[in-house]
Formats: C-alpha cells, structure tokens, sequence
C-alpha cells in the first residue's frame, strides 16, 4: 500500500532538507526520503568517533545570500560562533599562507621564481588563449603557466584525478570567479603591511578572501539535525534508511510513484504531486521508468568520490590553520582539516587534536578499497612527511568513505547536462533537480540552499518562477536572496507551467 503526500523529497542534505522545512513551514504535506540509516545532513552531515566530532571536509557558513543566512539563524538560532580563517598551501616542503601574503611568498619562492612569475602573467595578459576551453586555459590566462604549475596543477589534479587539459574551463570560472591576480596582489600587499581594512559597506567580498566566517559549535550536522526536527514539528516527515530505486509518472493523473528500499530489504511505495530531487543525477534518470532518451547523456556524467582519516593525536605544538592545501606532489593527501580551530567543541580534550586528512579518489579505486589499516598507515606517514604531528602520536583513528562528493566538470558535461535538462523539464513539469548532485553542479552549501528555496517558491507559486540553473558560484542572482531573481531569468526564459 503507498503513502500519498503532495511533495516528495529525495535526499536529506542542505537542498533536500531545506525544501522539507520551508514546505511544511507553509503547511504543505512533505516527505523527505534519505538512503543513510543514521544521519541527515549529507556530505555537510557531522561524524562523531569517541567524542571527537569531525566534518566531510570543512563547512564555511559564508553566503552573500541575506535570505540563506536568514534561514541558518532561523535553523539555528543560539548556536553558532565567529572563526577567524586561516589556510596555507604546503609546497615543497614550505608554507605559504593564503590568502597570500606578498613577502612571504617572495621569500619561500626566491627572488628569480618570484620574477618568473610575474613575468609569465604579464605574457599571459598579454598574448590570452583565445576561447579558453579547459581549466588549464582559462587559469593561464588569468595567472600565468608558472603560476598555474605552482599553485594549481598538481592540487587540481589530485583533486580530480585527470589532467588539466580534460577539466572544462567552466569549473574554473564557477570557483575561482571574481578573483584576479592584480586584486590577489593589492590583497597581499596590504596584508603584509598591516594595511587590510575591512570592507565598506556594500562592497563586493570575494570568497576566497574572505578572513571570519560563521560556524555551529559541534560541527554544520548541527544545522541539519535541527531541520529535521523542524520539519517533523510542522507536520512533515524525515524517513532515514530510503533508498530510492523506482520513480514514475503518470501523465493523465499528475501523480509520481517512488519506490524505496531499506537496508532489511523491505520496500516501501509513496505517491505525490511534486516530486522534488538533490539525488545524482545519473542516479536519478536511471530509476525512471520508462527510461528517459537522455539516459545515456546521463549516465555519462562523472563523479569525483572523497574519503577522510581523522586521526585523533597527542598534542605536542598546535597550530591555527582550519585547513591546509597539500600541492606538493611527494604526498597523495590533497587537505588537511584542523577541526580544533574549526570550533574548540569538535575535540573533547585538550590534550588532543584531531585531523582530517583528505583524499581524492573513484569509488572502487585502490584508495577507495583500500583497507581502514592501510590508509591509517598512509595517513600517518604523510603527516609525519608533511610535519604537523609526529607518527607516533596517533592515539586513534577513524576513515569515513563519501561517494559522489564532486559532480566532475569533463569536456562533454555541459552538453550532457543540458540534454537531461531540457527532456526532464519538457516531460515532467512538477519535477524539481536541486543542489549539487541534483543538478550536477559543483554549489556550495549556500547555493545549494538557494536552488531548494527558490523551488519551493515555484511549487506555492504554481509554475516555474525562477529559473534555479542561474544559481551558481557568486552569481549576482544569489546575492540578495530572492529579491532580482525574477530579473536575473536567461534570456530564453522558460514558458510557465503548472507545478502544483
């Protein structure tokens, strides 16, 4: 026998979650199915191990957004503090702090490389590859290649485990977007002198010069465990341990059939009228019936899959990084997190620090089927490489596997993307792709927020409002919540059409 609801919700991370909440704030009937058994919060859920608490990677609470922060404070009122940010790149056997600091890293690249560099920018201004296609392209154009060989080839390809000739130029101007090395230098420069003012307001932030941000207490699962408990106190429901193997629809009727299996096996039917999705995209034309034309543009979108060693240590020296870029190629680890300076709370005893080691890779790989052991053993001997702690101070340890944390920007995505997209929206009017694995787009948290908030105003509203595809990295469209966004649609504006 199914369950009816008017919306269904695929996937409890930042996108799914806060569809659920504003839905049933609005006293609309929702379901929000998850396939983990135990936690909400997805790759922004917060893991804990003997009372030590560490994320999947590291979440800044940063947004331009007035209504995504609005909405954390409405989450989570009474829990979140100030952090100051500090990152470095390790490189070679040398720190560098980012962002930049002019003399610094005039000293740790010597004068003749320092030169170098500013030469190659100055050629690359001067002589730009026409039409940048790649990420190698567009970053020379923007940097220089030495530049670009020093600071973002061998982390980029760490990252993505292909070369920067295969990564499309889109992935470079979503995440490095309004940064350029003349304003990364004013930047430096002032910082060195102790001349960094801070910004005027009104005046435009970038990201990753960015020196505070906001962040809960015990880690953003925080965050996501209390939307769950909000959306169960406005009469919705959070239903863990659903993984969602079957999705149809009925034209003549406007109703979706969603099967879902749970770990013991049983399998459980729910109906709706709008059926809302952060699922990956190749997963979710996959368990369409009867399978979408685009099936195989979708099954050809790649994912890049993500595992953590937190390694809980004896502290002997502290240091203040939230995180450190590990470029150096001597090593396979890409990130190092730090959650002590994350928030004092991640770590329960002062005695003791806690990193998360970051590595890169596909699912079913050698790291990825590595044994816990093994990759303890990497960890441990790439940190004592690196020098942050020695070896033997690891008192205890923890690896937590994420799949599909990065939807990959390759040559043919774009073309890919936009196949799915147009047969989905043609064909299913009440069908709603949000967040990053959703809409195979590498968002933030706060954007990912935004696609789901801006969905649900086109669900109240009846019809497709906004158009959430212009939700993306810095985009002017996010900048002050929905106020704009309607000014903000492409120029081939979609044709209205009934979503609820």
């Amino acid at each position: 026998m199914s369950q009816h609801t008017e919306t269904l919700v695929i996937g409890a991370g930042p996108a799914g979650l806060t569809a659920g909440y504003l839905l049933s704030k609005n006293g609309r009937d929702v379901v929000v199915l998850e396939r983990d058994p135990r936690q909400v919060g997805g790759i922004s859920r917060t893991v804990s191990h003997n009372g030590f608490l560490f994320d999947i990677g590291g979440h800044r609470f940063f947004s331009k957004s007035k209504a995504v922060v609005d909405l954390w404070d409405e989450l989570l009122p009474d829990d979140f503090i100030d952090r100051p940010r500090l990152s470095r790149i390790f490189y070679k056997g040398k720190y560098y702090a980012y962002p930049l600091k002019a003399f610094e890293a005039l000293r740790n690249l010597g004068v003749l490389q320092s030169t170098a560099c500013v030469l190659s920018y100055l050629y690359a201004r001067a002589r730009p590859i026409e039409q940048p296609k790649s990420f190698h392209d567009w970053v020379r154009n923007q940097f220089g290649e030495r530049l670009f060989s020093i600071f973002f080839k061998t982390y980029t390809e760490k990252v993505w485990g292909m070369s920067c000739d295969a990564i499309s130029a889109d992935w470079a101007a979503q995440r490095i977007k309004g940064l350029d090395l003349g304003a990364a230098i004013r930047d430096a420069l002032a910082r060195s002198l102790g001349l960094k003012a801070r910004p005027k307001p009104g005046e435009p932030v970038i990201k990753t010069l960015i020196e505070s941000f906001r962040y809960p207490r015990r880690g953003p699962g925080m965050v996501w465990e209390a939307a769950a408990a909000k959306i169960a106190a406005q009469g919705g429901r959070v239903l863990l341990d659903r993984g969602v193997d079957g999705v149809s629809f009925d034209a003549a009727t406007g109703i979706w059939t969603v099967s879902a299996i749970r770990g013991d096996g049983t399998r459980e039917t729910y109906t709706a009228r709008n059926l809302v999705s952060s699922a990956p995209v190749r997963e979710l034309v996959d368990s369409i019936t009867p399978r979408p034309l685009s099936t195989f543009q979708a099954r050809a979108l790649q994912y890049r899959d993500f595992l953590t060693v937190a390694l809980i240590a004896k502290v002997r020296e502290d240091f203040p990084d939230n995180w450190i870029y590990i470029h150096d190629p001597s090593v396979m680890v890409g990130r190092v997190q730090n959650f002590r300076s994350w928030s004092p709370e991640m770590v329960p005893d002062d005695a003791y620090t806690c990193l998360g080691l970051e590595y890169f890779c596909f699912e079913g790989d050698g790291l990825w089927t590595m044994a816990d052991e093994g990759l303890v053993a990497l960890a441990k001997a790439e940190i004592g490489k690196i020098g942050l702690i020695a070896p033997d101070d690891v008192v205890d340890a923890c690896v937590v596997r994420q799949p599909k944390a990065y939807p990959v920007y390759d040559e043919s995505y774009r073309d890919n993307v936009a196949t799915v997209r147009l047969e989905l929206e043609r064909d299913f009017p009440t069908l709603h792709l949000v967040g990053r694995n959703g809409m195979h787009k590498y968002n933030n948290q706060d954007h990912a927020m935004m696609t789901a908030m801006l969905t649900v105003e086109n669900i109240l509203a009846g019809y497709r409002r906004h158009d959430i595809w212009r939700v993306n990295e810095d985009a002017e469209y996010t900048e002050s919540g929905f106020s704009g966004a309607d000014e903000a649609l492409t120029s081939e504006r979609l044709v209205p059409r009934k979503v609820a």
